[in-house]
């Protein structure tokens, strides 16, 4: 198979050493196919066992290798180095979110926010003896929000999480939708209280950007524009 020479620009940082970010290149040939991913951990493992990133699976279900390749937000398991286009390659960490160590990023904030939207049922009334079940008909709705894997991919290209870090963000509101519209969930109201205000529902700019790039198809901001919907708008 034949292959092709590239250049990496990867943006190191590591924030404790006081050292401002530096851009570092790495030269690698590969074969048509190899990833950004695969592209990392052969630099690490040839070339400089000192690069951060993060990720797990290697198959686009943990959301964990979300980063910047070419300026455009991507997993990176998933993101080939033929398919950008030019020889000369950029990598950097997802933006909106603190940077541990080079590619590495915080994601306790990000997490946080999904927290604050109550990701659990709340059934009304007494357990049934067994499981409650739900008609297929009734679970059209939230079926595509519970795609999310957290990646962050949506909070580091939404224009609102880089102005304001009170923001809830797409991928929590989207959690919120996902268990608004479960039919086996009886706390609608009290779930909407959560989201009513600025740094929820209302703060969307509803440019998209969320929901164009999730790899997984959720739709953030559908879910907020019809939760808008449900709750008393601002004046």
């Amino acid at each position: 198979m034949p292959t092709k020479r590239f250049t990496l620009s990867v943006k190191r940082h590591d924030p404790p050493s006081g050292e401002p970010p530096r851009f570092q290149e790495y030269e690698l040939e590969v074969e048509e196919g190899v990833t950004v991913l695969e592209a990392l951990l052969r630099i690490q493992a040839e070339q400089d066992g000192t690069l951060a990133f993060r990720y797990s699976c290697r198959g686009a279900v943990c959301g964990s290798c979300a980063m910047v390749a070419n300026g455009e937000v991507s997993l990176a398991c998933r993101t080939q180095l033929h398919g950008l286009g030019t020889d000369e390659i950029t990598v950097e960490p997802l933006p909106h979110l603190e940077v541990v160590r080079d590619l590495v990023v915080d994601m306790d904030l990000f997490l946080e926010k999904n927290i604050e939207v109550r990701p659990w049922l709340d059934p009304p009334g007494p357990d049934p003896p067994r499981e409650r079940l739900v008609d297929p008909s009734d679970w059209t709705e939230a079926e595509p929000y519970t795609n999310c894997i957290l990646c962050a991919s949506c909070h580091a290209v939404c224009p609102v999480t880089g102005r304001d870090p009170a923001y809830l963000g797409p991928a929590a509101l989207a959690k919120h939708y996902r268990f608004l519209t479960d039919a086996r969930d009886g706390a609608a109201e009290e779930r909407l209280a959560l989201v009513d205000s600025e740094v929820g529902v209302w703060g969307c700019d509803v440019v998209w950007n969320c929901s164009k790039i999730c790899p997984k198809g959720v739709r953030p901001t559908q879910g907020i524009l019809t939760t808008r919907e449900r709750v008393k708008p601002k004046d």
